[in-house]
């Protein structure tokens, strides 16, 4: 669907910049450091199924498609990532929730759900999603709200290959986020970094402006490396762990 096209490498769509990001299927893409040393690797390949698994559990579970409004309470995080750029490959609209959970949205995909147990009744309820943040949790660990669905075991039994995702609409809504103007479609892979380089991002950062750093180096078929909140106040503090990362994952770039 809407394939990259083979002389032009700049993607307009997510799912050009998917095709992008597979192209070579076994380099690193997204490289997570979270706290306690904790490191993930998502290779272009690994990355892409990852997004096709879940961009299935939205479609087919939650009916996603453009109009539908996913609000994403989830730290800087791999996971959280994924999640972005599944419901922008089905066309849905990705609502950062910020600090303070609030009633909006149709689906709620969440690390932390029982802030949100409200949403599942009354009127205008919402489906919710619970995320297990740690890298090997095979199920959410504590109790969920009736009816949430556990991301951790649901995604996994989800097809490799996307089945069906609706066409984007360029003028749609992608992105919304409080004391930021909303970012349509088109707006989303509309500048690129200049070159392919290995962007160390720091997850202390606004959400919002960190998916449009990823997306902007995934745009020009470059990496990331991304610190959790805590690991990049561990590396500011300590310039020569800072530079044995740099050497050890070849980083040639840091966000702005």
């Amino acid at each position: 669907m809407n394939p990259l096209p083979a002389a032009h490498r700049t993607p307009s769509t997510i799912s050009q910049m998917l095709d992008l990001v597979v192209s070579d299927p076994g380099r690193p893409r997204l490289t997570w450091y979270g706290d306690g040393g904790e490191r993930v690797e998502l290779s272009g390949a690994v990355l892409q199924n990852w997004v096709n698994k879940t961009v299935n559990l939205l479609v087919e579970e939650f009916d996603a498609a453009p109009g539908t409004v996913v609000t994403l309470d989830v730290p800087a995080h791999w996971r959280g990532v994924l999640w972005a750029l599944a419901a922008w490959r089905c066309g849905a609209t990705v609502r950062l929730a910020g600090d303070t959970p609030a009633a909006g949205g149709d689906v709620v995909v969440t690390s932390r759900p029982e802030a949100w147990s409200d949403v599942l009744s009354g009127p205008g309820a919402a489906d919710l999603v619970a995320v297990a943040l740690p890298a090997l949790a095979r199920s959410f660990d504590g109790d969920l709200p009736a009816g949430a669905v556990d991301a951790a075991g649901a995604v996994m039994t989800y097809g490799d290959v996307i089945g069906w995702a609706p066409e984007t609409d360029p003028a749609a809504t992608a992105l919304e986020a409080a004391g930021a103007d909303p970012a349509a479609f088109a707006d989303l892979l509309a500048a690129p970094r200049p070159s392919a380089e290995r962007v160390l991002v720091d997850g202390s950062r606004p959400l919002e402006g960190l998916l449009r750093d990823l997306l902007a180096t995934w745009a020009a078929d470059g990496s990331v490396v991304l610190a959790s909140a805590a690991t990049a106040a561990e590396l500011a503090a300590d310039p020569a762990r800072l530079a044995r990362l740099r050497e050890t994952e070849r980083i040639t770039a840091a966000d702005d």
